[in-house]
């Protein structure tokens, strides 16, 4: 009997990875928000999310963002080999691990760069901030819209659809726009994006579950 052109791989991994990536964002949104409730020295309004890897508890809060941003890679490339869309690439999973990598350079450049070359810190840091928040944002989108052509990822792909794309505004927004606090506006981005990788990750898992009770 032939088999379709393109077979997702009938991996419980499936279900690990989202499984994995479930507790890096848990863990992720606990650490950040402890960190800024045991901060009290800074304003959660004004200060950006970065600020706080700095100081107590920013080890914690780097270590979160490198567990994160393996975890966005691996539920990344999980999405891609579980797919059937007719529309899938690698263009999605490739601009997601970009985007760790600049989530990871923001991290690792922050414990050491402040120190060592005070002047290239903040260029690094720039850098790798916009290229995770863009990379990210424009994956989402490009995720969405491959989803929406798989039969079994539709119905929920389409409202991830519209989320990413306002994940994409509000990030602009947040760019373009300086009259709110610079902190809470951050934090809204990031909130949403999480938001959309917690979604993802779960429908995944779920999906990985059914395929494998339907295999029993």
């Amino acid at each position: 009997m032939d088999r379709p052109a393109h077979t997702p791989a009938r991996l419980p991994a499936h279900a690990h990875v989202a499984a994995l990536t479930l507790l890096a964002l848990a863990g992720f949104v606990l650490t950040a928000l402890w960190t800024q409730w045991v901060r009290q020295d800074l304003d959660w309004v004004q200060a950006t999310l970065s600020v706080y890897l700095h100081g107590p508890w920013g080890l914690a809060l780097r270590t979160a963002y490198c567990v994160l941003a393996v975890a966005i890679m691996l539920l990344a490339w999980s999405l891609h080999a579980a797919s059937r869309s007719p529309r899938r690439s690698a263009a999605a999973p490739l601009l997601f691990c970009v985007a760790g990598l600049g989530l990871m350079g923001v991290a690792i450049g922050d414990s050491w760069l402040p120190g060592q070359a005070p002047l290239l810190a903040p260029l690094v840091h720039g850098l790798a901030a916009n290229t995770a928040f863009l990379c990210v944002s424009v994956a989402m989108l490009l995720q969405s819209w491959y989803l929406r052509a798989d039969p079994q990822w539709a119905r929920w792909a389409s409202a991830a659809w519209w989320w990413a794309w306002l994940c994409f505004a509000l990030l602009w927004l947040h760019v373009l726009w300086r009259g709110p606090p610079r902190g809470a506006g951050q934090k809204l981005v990031i909130a949403a994006v999480v938001l959309w990788l917690f979604v993802a990750a779960l429908q995944l898992w779920r999906q990985a579950r059914r395929e494998e009770a339907a295999r029993k």
